[in-house]
């Protein structure tokens, strides 16, 4: 067994101050996810620095409609909390959509946005990983590779992001609210988690230290008619096989708004901008929303055993904009 140190820090200054940007310090939530790799021996940090305590367990809508979410609220919380379930209602079908209902009353929020990716060859340390130990290489490209990426993947790294939560707040155009050393700052969503590149080792746009307090989600998101669909090997306690996040305004059958985004195709959360554009403004026709999706689609780099995951999004997201737009 190895040793660590442990703080549990009652306020984030404390927090940010007792992990001081040290590279074998690591913040602990709900445990979920960082505690089974440090079971595996992926992480073994010489510091844990627990947040349980802070006071960052909250839902408060601000005076301009938007809502703010404290980093430490519990997934199952989060998805019955009144506001969320009628306002942001995709939010709350996906987190009810990740693991099971013990999980999600110890997973946070700000937990859920940082877990790493579940690839069998990230997980075994007796596997080569780039994302592990980089320069190892990627033991997934040429073995076992079905549930990988076929979007934004390099030769360096082909996992995908395992959280629905962050797949709907990409589409939700949600910020997420850092506190460090230099103080407060937010990131969009959408720039939050990093595309593999040459350096799969770093997730996230997180400075050394840094620690999420909160996710903002924007009042023009609320009230938009809104899905979160998930395909998965089994019905339930299963990572994505393709899921599609959606939140579509339509009025005398064209589309003014649309928000698209697809989870376990890429390193993260993938918000499907082309599509958008494409369909903004347009006819809310079947026609048009498979054309839309194609496009998106057509930067698809499927490798030997998951060119399935393609098709199987496709049909995701149409029958999904159909049925909200009432053409289904």
């Amino acid at each position: 067994m190895k040793p660590f140190a442990y703080v549990r820090a009652r306020t984030v200054e404390e927090a940010t101050a007792a992990h001081a940007g040290r590279a074998d310090t690591r913040y602990l939530g709900g445990g979920t996810n960082l505690v089974d790799l440090m079971k595996l021996g992926v992480e073994q940090p010489g510091n844990l620095v627990s947040v349980a305590d802070l006071p960052l367990d909250f839902v408060e809508e601000l005076s301009d409609g938007s809502l703010r979410i404290g980093a430490t609220v519990p997934n199952s919380d989060l998805a019955a909390h009144p506001l969320v379930r009628d306002r942001y209602p995709l939010l709350s079908q996906a987190l009810l959509a990740g693991a099971s209902g013990q999980l999600r009353n110890m997973a946070t929020t700000g937990g859920n946005l940082l877990q790493r990716t579940r690839c069998p060859y990230f997980q075994d340390t007796a596997k080569p990983c780039n994302k592990r130990k980089p320069g190892s290489g990627c033991g997934a490209r040429d073995g076992v590779h079905r549930d990988h990426a076929v979007l934004g993947h390099s030769p360096q790294c082909i996992a995908t992001h395992p959280s629905d939560m962050a797949v709907a707040l990409a589409a939700l155009d949600a910020r997420v609210e850092l506190r460090g050393g230099e103080g407060p700052r937010s990131v969009p969503m959408t720039e939050f988690h990093r595309l593999p590149g040459d350096r799969p080792d770093r997730d996230t746009e997180i400075e050394p230290g840094e620690l999420v307090t909160g996710v903002l989600l924007p009042a023009e998101a609320a009230g938009l008619p809104s899905t979160y669909r998930k395909a998965r090997d089994r019905a339930s306690y299963a990572f994505a096989l393709a899921s599609v996040a959606v939140a579509l305004d339509v009025r005398d059958a064209v589309v003014r708004e649309v928000r698209l985004a697809f989870g376990g195709l890429a390193h993260r959360p993938w918000r499907a901008l082309r599509a958008e554009e494409a369909l903004r403004g347009g006819p809310a026709t079947q026609e048009a929303f498979h054309r839309a999706v194609d496009l998106e689609l057509d930067a698809a780099e499927p490798l030997r055993d998951n060119a399935f995951k393609v098709p199987l999004a496709r049909n995701l997201a149409c029958d999904v904009l159909r049925r909200l737009s009432g053409t289904a």
